[in-house]
């Protein structure tokens, strides 16, 4: 499928259908009423539903619920996102009766014995009553059998507690929930460590979950977490194995497939290395293993788990879980929390030209179990630099763009790392691979890395650098053949084996100018004398590149381009656009290094294309340009012109200001339903290059 032809669709649309089940139930406060029936005598609690949709989770306290998100609420929430094999989301905006899943695989792409499911469950019980605050959590209790005398065993879920806000940051999604009497917060930090490869390139992620007191009084509470088996891969048929895995901070289990395969991949999901569920160790801990709705049952009945592990050798389809259980004591009016941490840990990465790369982290820590105690150990610190990170996202977003400008950026934020992972290049200096997520899997595609690349040159130019350093060391030694930029270094990640018979989805003009810009981007974010080193090493192959364009510009002929969903084009007005800018680049990128013979010759020949694309681009008949020279397109054909971000992103004032002014007064007038269209006479519209036109 090509990388561009996902549709948008509601996440919720495609979720666990259990889901379905818990809803149907008067919301969460009807579910509760229903669950109650299966509870002991002792922990029977009145539960009423008020009118207004509020509910009471004690006799009296009013608990308001709210299934809103601020700043915005997102078409899913990200829970623990990393990077392309820890990307686990919430599709919807309800911690509580919503199974998590891994990142959006197009459902053509699931059949009936795979899945993208990746369970999490959590259960408070407080005073001896169990609540359900996380998850598809159903249970098993025994219930008299009035027709036979005797017991027999029932599936439904515990109560679940009345989630009262979502906040959303750049680093982290923030439930609040009560029950209980007792308020819970259940925060999900993925870490981003901007400047710090070491720290970055951890594959794990943090859930905390604290309690305290809303009613005044003293509860006791114990705080159930789980992860269930469909961690390992989306094949249901798949063996896994379950183990322990202590160390000397932590009790943790381990999680891997039976029969690993090095360096593939199952349904999206990774088939080699493990899955890890931690909490540090301390006091009230206990742990265990097995039939999830069993080891559920355990600790609803007795606030803790029996240590045991029956499901060392299982298949993901009998839904093993891996729980881990705190008992935080007598909680009063200030917080008591818990930390867990799941992580998916491989040694080996990617296999670069042949030739396996490992991941960065085993660069800076001796194995998996000491890097686990180290990000235990370093939790509070993450936090400290998350609040930092989160409070200048914040403050800059609602200062460019208001508050759901800002909502846009902390989503943005955690998704374009969570799509990359650092690794040990050959040389044994840190790269950066990304993965063409929910698409064609590609590895390092250019024109997924150039939309996501303002995210970078904003907070850690020097990731972008390390991105760039696969696809500049493929083109210059890895065998390329070609003379302009490649599309990706790899048809399928994680194998980054090249395209050395030229054979690949040629986008020449698209992923050539995207390179050069991309460069120039990074060249004016970083020392001088740094810029000039690492431009002067590259600067042959981006001599070929700016070659390439000046043969095929300012009228490019019939070439393939990053909407390809939209099919390839000729005479493009937008992607003559990003060539013309892009040999404007190229003259930044000459003055770095000193060649003011040719940093006049690409300003003289930036300016000349732009000129015959100003005259010939302008639609005779109406105030806008068109979507290719002259209207060859057809009769009121135009397009969005997102490759003027460019323009301005480099200061290389190519577009008149006049064409400016006329372009963002018709835009003004066509926005439809979904925004702006990205090119009439089609009306779907694409949020990135929305951004891009507008910025």
């Amino acid at each position: 499928m090509s990388k561009k032809r996902t549709p948008l669709i509601d996440p919720s649309a495609v979720a666990d259908p259990r889901r379905r089940d818990v809803l149907k139930l008067s919301g969460l406060a009807g579910l509760a009423l229903a669950g109650s029936a299966l509870l002991p005598a002792e922990a029977r609690v009145p539960f009423g539903v008020a009118r207004t949709g509020s509910a009471t989770a004690t006799e009296g306290a009013v608990v308001p619920f709210s299934t809103a998100a601020t700043p915005i609420r997102p078409p899913a929430v990200p829970l623990a996102v990393r990077q392309p094999y820890l990307s686990t989301w919430l599709p919807a905006t309800l911690l509580p009766g919503t199974s998590p899943q891994f990142w959006q695989i197009d459902p053509s792409h699931l059949d009936a014995t795979s899945t993208n499911a990746t369970g999490m469950v959590g259960l408070a019980r407080i005073d001896g009553v169990a609540w359900l605050f996380m998850g598809d959590g159903k249970i098993v209790r025994d219930i008299p059998d009035g027709n036979h005398g005797k017991a027999h065993t029932v599936e439904d879920y515990p109560r679940a507690m009345q989630q009262t806000a979502l906040h959303i940051t750049a680093t982290r999604s923030c439930f609040t929930l009560q029950g209980g009497g007792v308020e819970l917060s259940v925060d999900f930090l993925s870490p981003v460590e901007s400047g710090d490869a070491r720290r970055q390139s951890i594959p794990m992620s943090y859930v905390r979950v604290s309690a305290r007191s809303a009613d005044g009084a003293a509860h006791a509470v114990q705080i159930y977490m789980e992860i269930t088996g469909d961690w390992a891969s989306g094949d249901h048929a798949q063996e896994v194995v379950i183990a322990r895995g202590d160390s000397k901070a932590a009790r943790t289990w381990t999680l891997a497939l039976a029969k690993p395969q090095p360096l593939t991949e199952q349904h999206e999901f990774a088939a080699w290395g493990h899955v890890v569920w931690s909490t540090p160790n301390r006091t009230g801990i206990s742990m265990q293993a097995g039939d999830c709705l069993k080891v559920r049952r355990r600790f609803v009945e007795h606030g803790s788990l029996d240590g045991r592990n029956d499901a060392q050798q299982s298949t993901i389809k009998s839904m093993p879980a891996l729980a881990l259980a705190v008992d935080l004591g007598r909680c009063g009016t200030s917080a008591i929390g818990v930390d867990f941490v799941v992580g998916q840990v491989r040694e080996q990465s990617i296999n670069y030209l042949g030739k396996p790369l490992n991941a960065l982290w085993t660069h800076h820590f001796g194995d998996w179990k000491t890097m686990l105690d180290f990000f235990h150990g370093d939790a509070t610190a993450a936090r400290a630099r998350a609040d930092t990170l989160d409070a200048k996202i914040t403050r800059d977003a609602r200062a460019a763009g208001g508050g759901h400008y800002e909502g846009l950026c902390v989503l943005a934020l955690r998704q374009a790392y969570g799509g990359t992972e650092l690794v040990l290049g050959p040389d044994g200096s840190p790269w950066a691979f990304l993965k063409e997520i929910s698409s064609d899997g590609n590895v390092s595609t250019v024109d997924v890395l150039f939309p996501a690349s303002p995210v970078w040159m904003y907070l850690d130019p020097d990731y972008l650098r390390m991105l760039l350093l696969p696809l500049l060391d493929y083109a210059e030694k890895g065998g390329w053949p070609k003379t302009f930029a490649e599309h990706d270094v790899g048809s399928s990640y994680p194998q980054a084996s090249g395209h050395n018979d030229g054979k690949e989805e040629d986008m020449p003009v698209e992923e050539t100018g995207d390179m050069l810009i991309m460069m120039a981007a990074y060249l004016r974010r970083v020392p001088r004398a740094e810029a000039r080193a690492f431009a002067t090493r590259h600067y042959p192959l981006l001599k070929k590149w700016a070659g390439y364009l000046e043969k095929n510009l300012p009228d490019p002929g019939f070439q393939n381009q990053t909407d390809d969903f939209a099919g390839s084009i000729a005479h493009s007005v937008n992607l003559s656009l990003k060539g013309i800018v892009a040999l404007a680049a190229m003259g930044q990128v000459a003055e770095l290094v000193g060649r003011a013979t040719e940093v006049a010759h690409y300003q003289q020949r930036a300016r000349k294309d732009i000129a015959y694309w100003a005259k010939r681009a302008k639609d005779p008949k109406a105030p806008h340009l068109d979507l290719t020279y002259h209207d060859a397109g057809g009769q009121g054909t135009w397009g969005t012109l997102y490759n003027g971000f460019a323009d301005t992103l480099l200061g290389t004032g190519l577009i008149p200001p006049q064409v400016r002014v006329m372009q963002a007064n018709w835009y003004r007038q066509q926005c439809n339903a979904f925004g702006l269209p990205l090119q009439v006479p089609h009306s779907y519209a694409k949020s990135d290059w929305e951004l891009f036109t507008a910025a």
